[in-house]
């Protein structure tokens, strides 16, 4: 396959997975939010869903800035999880892509539905308040959260990136254990066993 049409097959198929986990991740959200009916855990859900923005795009950082060398030397020593780390290093593009782009753009998406919604409920329950106000507040609210937070696991990040790569790589090994599905495909040299 040309390295073209891999580029748009990859962004086809980055568009088509982004879509399909907006609509699950959006329904599961509305579907939560609409439960609850204190204004406490609404706004509770909405933190949860930028944190979890954070720790994609933490990732999606942290893969494209690990260091190789020490997760070889783990994986060649057979430590739990090396093998893994080695292969999201080895993927970072797709990675930080994943993270990055699919995961943190869907939170920021649900974050922002999330605030609208919050907002209705305000000005439903008090009739009396702006809503021009409101919706200014909540949409700054969610920015700097969101921004603040980023920069944050960014920082954090940058300074332990093998360390997070490593512990996700651990993280993947006990999910493919289970799972028997393998994230990416082996690289040359590297024996898989065969269950």
């Amino acid at each position: 396959m040309s390295k073209r049409n891999r580029v748009w097959r990859r962004g086809l198929g980055n568009a088509f997975l982004t879509f399909v986990l907006s609509l699950v991740f959006s329904y599961l959200a509305e579907a939560v939010l609409r439960q609850i009916t204190i204004l406490f855990l609404a706004f509770l859900l909405l933190l949860l869903v930028i944190f979890i923005g954070v720790i994609f795009d933490m990732i999606g950082f942290a893969a494209a800035a690990a260091d190789i060398e020490p997760l070889n030397a783990r994986a060649s020593n057979k430590v739990w999880g090396a093998r893994q780390a080695v292969r999201l290093v080895k993927n970072a593009d797709q990675v930080a892509v994943f993270c990055s782009d699919v995961m943190g753009d869907i939170a920021s998406t649900i974050a922002g539905a999330l605030g609208a919604v919050i907002v209705f409920r305000l000005l439903v329950s008090k009739p009396g308040l702006s809503e021009g106000l409101l919706t200014t507040l909540m949409a700054s609210l969610i920015a700097a959260v969101s921004v603040g937070g980023k920069a944050f696991g960014k920082g954090l990040a940058l300074r332990e990136a093998t360390e997070i790569i490593f512990r996700l790589g651990q993280l993947l090994a006990w999910v493919e254990k289970f799972t028997g599905y393998q994230f990416f495909r082996s690289t040359k040299g590297e024996k898989v066993k065969k269950k």
